[in-house]
Parts: structure tokens; sequence; C-alpha cells
């Protein structure tokens, strides 16, 4: 019989637990809980190491420790490898000492982008856990799983008669087609869906990287500064999987920034288009880095919606963050978004060092002018491994807070208290729902019962949220 190997989102709060977000979804709007892809892929690397994989994800339903327990003593797994982010890393750590207690045999190994910074210093606080794993996780993981000597990996700390160890850093994966698709066979795909039309989705993974290392950021820190694209026939190979095998025609094609070259955008979409395939999707796009042709190519390909890192209103804190980009370029790219009726998401980001009650203001009132169809305003939550958190540490922000991440502050401003940051976040997210002009541009666009259904929702929500 094969070794089996467990990988698991702990008993934790219900998270985005992808490397640069380390986001709970309670607290958000039409942010939906998405399929655990990282599990997902080392699922499939396990099943090249001749491991049996099995995947849960504990933090849905409200599943405790002792569901975990039981699960063990079922599966039987050699191996637990579970992610940990910075902003639950107490909750999700909590989950080492019980298992230990009753399976003093099983190995423990947790990843996440918290451990491509403070490895030893989570080894150190957490005696169960045997071996870290920094940075990305494919090649890490099979070559603990076919028998390598730890001390010749790169990319994990570990620790041997008590001593912690710290391998070097292994290099980002040049080349993403080689790493296989995602093991979807072993979650239930229907309960992830579209937060608007309750439509089953899926989350495929394009690309890697980011070359603009934003201050409140961690997309540069955990993925590089290149922008390494998988191929345009691996993609379709895994939509046309997601399509024939578990009838999915809705995708979020998920990247640390999607438009960054436009010859592989319009040839993926070009053979989305080729293909014959009724798909939808949404991704991401910088305010500079949008044009018409390619936009009008992601319509035709059935790109529904685009996510844009809006951040400020204020000129004054896109130029602090390391933003590279002006109100004026935002404008346009809303304005060549909208033209097209593809609808568009953006974020904003409240509390960060800078923040006045005048740049409040400002991003406020540019937020209402956008008028996009969604927007989140997140709290700045100052991330291990970000600029931001190195300037807090550097400047004495406060203590660092991480009981809300996105929602409640993480710290204070220079001018500003967390309390008064989080009064601000609640009064623009209730502001910018309920105004009528917003509520009728919603109505006008709303096509079916099920999305009504949603959106009512959604707005309930929005008005009774604490």
């Amino acid at each position: 019989m094969k070794d089996r190997i467990l990988l698991i989102y702990p008993p934790s709060p219900v998270m985005n637990r992808e490397d640069r977000c380390q986001q709970p979804t309670d607290d958000l709007v039409v942010i939906p809980p998405l399929p655990p892809m990282d599990l997902l892929y080392m699922a499939s690397v396990a099943r090249l190491a001749d491991f049996e994989p099995f995947v849960k994800d504990y933090s849905l339903n409200n599943q405790t420790i002792d569901d975990l327990i039981k699960d063990i003593k079922q599966i039987n797994p050699k191996i637990i490898v579970f992610n940990a982010a910075s902003t639950t890393l107490k909750n999700d750590m909590a989950i080492l000492d019980p298992v230990k207690e009753r399976f003093n045999n099983i190995i423990t190994i947790a990843k996440g982008a918290h451990f491509s910074f403070l490895a030893k210093e989570a080894m150190n606080e957490f005696k169960n856990l045997d071996i870290a794993i920094s940075g990305e996780v494919e090649e890490t993981l099979f070559d603990i799983l076919s028998g390598k000597n730890l001390s010749d990996i790169k990319g994990i700390t570990y620790r041997i008669n008590n001593e912690i160890i710290q391998n070097e850093k292994r290099p980002f994966i040049e080349d993403l087609d080689k790493i296989p698709y995602p093991a979807r066979d072993l979650i239930d795909n229907s309960i992830y869906k579209r937060p608007d039309t309750n439509e089953v989705q899926a989350v495929i993974k394009v690309s890697r990287g980011c070359p603009y290392h934003c201050f409140f950021c961690l997309a540069t820190p955990v993925s590089g500064s290149k922008v390494r694209t998988r191929s345009a026939d691996n993609i379709m190979g895994e939509i046309k999987e997601c399509y024939e095998k578990y009838g999915i025609k809705n995708f979020i094609f998920w990247s640390d920034l999607f438009n960054f070259d436009h010859q592989w955008v319009k040839e993926l979409c070009n053979k989305i288009i080729d293909s014959g395939l009724k798909i939808t999707f949404s991704t991401n796009t910088r305010a500079d880095s949008a044009d018409i042709e390619t936009a009008k190519l992601m319509k035709k390909a059935g790109c529904s919606l685009v996510s844009i890192g809006i951040e400020s209103g204020s000129e004054l804190l896109l130029n602090k963050m390391g933003k590279k980009i002006t109100k004026k370029e935002i404008i346009n790219t809303v304005k060549l978004f909208k033209s097209l009726g593809i609808k568009i998401y953006g974020y904003y980001v409240l509390g960060l060092p800078w923040e006045t009650e005048e740049t409040f203001r400002e991003t406020f009132e540019f937020a209402k002018k956008l008028n996009t169809e969604y927007v989140s305003f997140y709290t700045a939550t100052a991330l291990v491994g970000s600029r931001f958190y190195d300037f807090v540490k550097e400047n004495n922000l406060g203590e660092l807070n991480f009981d809300k991440p996105y929602y409640y502050p993480s710290v204070n401003t220079f001018q500003l208290s967390k309390e008064r940051v989080f009064e601000l976040h609640k009064y623009a997210i209730k502001h910018y729902y309920a105004r009528a002009g917003y509520i009728f541009m919603m109505l006008f666009k709303i096509r079916s019962l099920n999305e009504f259904v949603n959106y009512f929702k959604a707005g309930l929500r929005v008005l009774f949220r604490k």
C-alpha cells in the first residue's frame, strides 16, 4: 500500500490562503471562499512521488481539531502538510500539539509565506513542527516525499536532535508548465461558486511574479519580480479538463499581474476563442497596462470582470506606496473596460501610515466617481515580508494586530488611530453600496432572479455588518 499524505487547511478562520493575500473572506462582501489550490497542486506532486494524497479544508463548515484527529485515525497518513498564514498563525499551529500527542510518528510540515521570512522563529515557537517550507512549494515537497536527504533540499527549515537548520533558498520555478494540473478530483468543486450568479467556478493559476513591489503587497517578495507565465497551450489543457471532466465553465485566471505581456494575453485569448468553448473568466489588470485591442480580445474570449488595484484617490498615497500609476491612468482604464461591458472590481486600501482624514475623503470621492460594480475597501494589513511590515517596525506605529486582517486595521497611521481608520472603513463600505445611483446601476445589469437574490443578500451583509 502506498504511503499517505494529508494536505489541509487547519480548523481556523475561512481564508483565501494564497501566499500574497492571506485574507479572511467572512468580512468581505463579494469575495467567496476559493478552492485550496496550493493543496491541490501539492496533491498532484504527491502522486508523482507515489504517495496517496487526501485534501481537507477544515476551515469550512466550522470543523474542529477533533474532526482532524478523527480523519487522521481513518486515513493513517505518514505526513501532514498544512498551510499557515501570518494573520492566523497561532490558530493554524494549534493543531500541532494534539496531533503529535496522539500520533507522534507523523511528520508535520507547514507551508506559507510566513516561512519565507520567519521560519526559524516559527520553528522555535512551535516545537512540534518538523519542517517548514519556504518559497514555492511544488519542487520542495517532491524532494521531501522522494526521500531526498533533508540537508540536500533547498527551501526548507527543519530540526534534527533539537537543532534548527535552515537550508539555502530554492530558486523560483522557471518553467511553470512542468507543474502538474491541480488534483481537482480530491475536492467537491460544486461548493466554490461565483458570488453573483452562483455558478460553479474554478481558479486557474496562469502566472507568477510582479515587478512593481508595492509597499503593502507580498506578490514580489513571495513570487519574484519576473513575471513567469504558463504557456497558452498548457492553460488551455487545464481549461478543457475543467470543462469536460467537471462541467466548469466559469474561471478566475489567478495571477500577480495578468496583462503584463500583451502578446501572451492575446495568444491565450485567441486559443480560447478558437477552441469554441463558451466560458467566462475574471482576472486582474494594472491601470497602466490596459489597451483597447487587448481588452476587446479579452471580452471576446469570455472576460466578464477585471479587478484593478486602484488603492487610493490620493496622488500622495499612490506615490508613497510605490504604485507607479496616476489617477488619470486609473480613470482611463475604468472607462475602457466599462465601454466594453466588462465589470470592474476596484480594490482600495485604507490606513497606510500616511493616511489622513483628507486622503480618505479623496479616496472615497474618487471611488464614487469611478463607480465600479464592486469595491473592497481593505484596511491596511502589514503582512510579514512586506515593506509595510518593516516600516511599522522601524517607525513604531504600534503593536501589530491581526485579529481581523483587512477588516480591522493592523496599526495606527501617523495621524489616525486604528479605531478611527476602522470607522472610516465602515463608512466607506456602507455609503458606497447604499447610494441610489449605484443601486439603480446594478439593478439595470441584473440578468436573472438568481443574480438578484445574490445581490440582495450581499446588500444585507453590507447594511447590517458591525
